[in-house]
């Protein structure tokens, strides 16, 4: 049988809007953010630049999402 663990994810990107922070009924918070993430490289055929770009929606709770 597998162990259980943690999945431990880094992103770091450009945010693409304000944090949308909004508390559930027993009080604690909880923010959405859309994040940007972009890779480039050189295409090995053309020798042209490429670029591309992937949103991520992220959703913090607690006290991240407060400082968020």
């Amino acid at each position: 049988m597998a162990s259980r663990g943690v999945n431990k994810v880094i992103l770091v990107g450009n945010l693409g809007q304000d944090p949308e922070v909004r508390y559930m009924p027993n009080g604690g918070a909880v923010a959405n953010i859309t994040l940007a993430t972009s890779e480039s490289w050189r295409d090995k055929a053309t020798g042209e630049q490429k670029e591309k770009t992937e949103w991520h929606r992220v959703v913090l709770f607690g006290k991240l999402a407060e400082v968020a």
